[in-house]
């Protein structure tokens, strides 16, 4: 079989990698010279910790799986097992954690509650005040700048892989047919469409209302930190957003408890890695509204310095990179991905979301069986 899979960021470079595995040749096709959007702009978390459950946590679960396998066979990926600490500092924020604990799924996501001597001996870089933290085990991290790299160097290697870059797909000319701005049709036996948050030209002329929206978010990087950051690290506002937490013990921290303005107005949380260069890399805000914002705002970075600097209990490395991201989301958003078949042997999966680095293992490879690969 051939595949064409169009979109370079890590749902496409992952289908590249579920039909090479499975025998197939591929050819995937890049509008730019490399990938440039969310799947370079993001923290590099595999994040099962927050998932909901049923379907989302599955996949996240699996793909968890999936991509400790991989960085065992691409050691360039960066893979590291090591889980996130959620500090809590007040009784509002412990009984959000303690709901947590509680869950039915909590061993599945490695839950456990620890004291604040307990969380230092798991992370010592934690040195600022706080009464104990969420630790979550099955959380990982790989390097998102290079990853892609590093898988198609891989890919390469197997010699039933090309790469095309500097090309945009325009047109679908037949069953498993494509044509790019070169003049040049790529047919395949399937062509899967993982174009991320580029939802105009082609897509718009194939599902004129795509249920998908785009969110932008802000983030930035540190020099050196100068001392391990041995897990991820998220803040309190990070159990407002995401589905795992919600509670009777969240719905008293929401009432009970406001967010500092600045994070409320950007619907903001806490999240931070370590990269193997030793910086950090800190997010982030959301914003949903079109159309976006040129520029960066400078509240949301200074906010996140003070709650980084109240976490370690010392000043934050200097700023070296500050920049903005869009990722797409299926605005039902209990959706991990939106997988359809928009044309003869075309299909498109887009939509994953904040959950594209974590899940796209396992997306691409639910996508495989559907098809049949």
């Amino acid at each position: 079989m051939r595949v064409i899979v169009v979109g370079g960021g890590v749902v496409g470079t992952m289908h590249a990698w579920q039909a090479v595995e499975r025998g197939h040749e591929v050819v995937q096709i890049e509008r730019e010279a490399e990938a440039r959007g969310a799947s370079l702009r993001n923290f590099g978390q595999i994040w099962v910790s927050g998932r909901a459950g049923g379907e989302e946590l599955d996949t996240a679960l699996r793909a968890r799986e999936l991509w400790e396998r991989i960085g065992e066979r691409v050691p360039g990926l960066g893979f590291r097992a090591i889980g996130s600490l959620t500090p809590v500092r007040n009784a509002r924020e412990h009984a959000v954690a303690e709901a947590a604990v509680a869950r039915p799924d909590a061993a599945s996501r490695g839950y456990e509650l620890l004291t604040a001597a307990e969380a230092r001996k798991v992370n010592p870089a934690l040195r600022g005040a706080f009464e104990a933290a969420l630790w979550c085990e099955r959380d990982a991290a790989v390097e998102p700048r290079t990853a892609q790299l590093h898988l198609r160097e891989a890919l390469r290697a197997t010699g039933r892989y090309t790469f095309l870059p500097g090309r945009e797909v325009r047109e679908v000319t037949g069953p498993g047919a494509v044509r790019d701005d070169h003049g040049d049709v790529h047919r395949g036996d399937a062509v899967v469409l993982a174009t991320g948050a580029w939802l105009s030209g082609l897509v718009r002329e194939l599902v004129p209302n795509l249920p998908v929206r785009r969110v932008r978010l802000q983030m930035m990087q540190t020099a050196p930190l100068g001392e391990p950051l041995t897990t991820s690290v998220a803040d309190a506002d990070s159990f407002r957003y995401y589905p795992a937490y919600a509670s009777p013990a969240l719905d008293a921290l929401n009432a009970g408890q406001a967010q500092a303005p600045v994070a409320a107005a950007h619907k903001m949380q806490l999240l931070m890695v370590q990269r193997l260069d030793g910086g950090l890399t800190i997010g982030d805000t959301h914003e949903y509204e079109h159309p976006f914002a040129f520029d960066t705002l400078e509240d949301p970075y200074e906010h996140l310095a003070e709650v980084v600097e109240s976490f370690l209990g010392r000043p934050l490395p200097k700023i070296r990179h500050r920049w903005a991201g869009v990722y797409a989301q299926c605005t039902d958003t209990t959706r991990v991905v939106h997988r359809r078949q928009v044309a003869d042997g075309v299909w498109l999966v887009t939509g994953p979301g904040g959950r594209g680095m974590t899940c796209s293992p396992a997306i691409a490879e639910t996508t495989a069986n559907e098809l049949g690969w």
